[in-house]
């Protein structure tokens, strides 16, 4: 991708054109986010929240993906809305927010990640800029549909109150987390993000978006389940995470030689 289709992310996925499949690193090593971005990943999605990613290593990364020809997004850890336009300013094409689960949690998203008159950003987009190849002005004038304020759906209360984040001006989709979902619909009995409820759950969610006009993101275990959330209609899906896909490919590796050594 050029800078200018990197750009474009926004406007795909807010057009549903086609299923995206996202990688998904919450490792702080920027280079792995570059050997990642040369696979036929859609975009990277920086897990902040539960990975182990600071400011300076995830904008480094922001700009390892972009130099692989991908688009960032960063989900930034619960209630950090400051570090949100931070990340933007970076260069990231979009922001995922966990445990959104009101719509005034939503207002607050998008003042962080949106200019005047829909949000409250302050400037100062520096490595954007860069990244972007646009004078101050056109990204000013840009940014707002150039960048993606995503919501976290991950509780009762988020489902309960998902058509009232979704009409907040400003968020332009939800991301659906399956496991936390699981946890809080069988009140902290089980983590099950395969389950039939959590695929009920999933499909509602996805109604949803489409008639508010918002895309649906979901983070799937590995590329089968990543799959059918792609026939539900989901517009980003997750195929698992880097530490799983590494950790897949070595011991692959290791039975693959072991056998072929045995002779079996």
């Amino acid at each position: 991708m050029s800078a200018a289709e990197i750009d474009g992310f926004a406007d795909r996925i807010r057009k549903h054109q086609g299923g995206m499949i996202s990688a998904w690193v919450g490792i702080p090593d920027a280079m792995l986010v570059n050997h990642l971005a040369q696979e036929a990943f859609d975009a990277v999605v920086l897990d902040m929240q539960h990975g182990m990613w600071d400011m300076q290593s995830a904008a480094n990364a922001v700009a390892q993906a972009r130099l692989a020809g991908k688009p960032a997004i960063a989900r930034i850890p619960v209630g950090d809305f400051a570090s949100a336009s931070r990340l933007l300013d970076a260069g990231a094409s979009g922001i995922i927010a966990p445990m959104i689960n009101s719509a005034e949690d939503a207002r607050s998203l998008v003042r962080t990640t949106k200019y005047p008159p829909v949000g409250e950003r302050s400037w100062g987009p520096s490595l954007a800029l860069n990244h972007s190849g646009l004078a101050p002005d056109a990204y000013l004038k840009t940014a707002n549909e150039l960048t993606v304020a995503i919501a976290m759906v991950e509780t009762r209360a988020a489902l309960d109150a998902i058509d009232g984040i979704l009409s907040v001006t400003g968020i332009d989709g939800i991301f659906v987390g399956p496991a936390d979902l699981s946890i809080a619909l069988s009140n902290g009995d089980q983590v099950a993000p395969n389950a039939a409820e959590i695929d009920s759950a999933m499909q509602h969610a996805v109604a949803r978006c489409r008639a508010h006009g918002k895309f649906a993101c979901a983070y799937a275990g590995d590329g089968e389940r990543a799959g059918e959330l792609l026939k539900f209609g989901f517009d980003l899906v997750i195929a698992g995470a880097e530490t799983i896909q590494l950790r897949a490919g070595a011991r692959r590796a290791i039975n693959a030689a072991r056998r072929i050594a045995s002779g079996s």
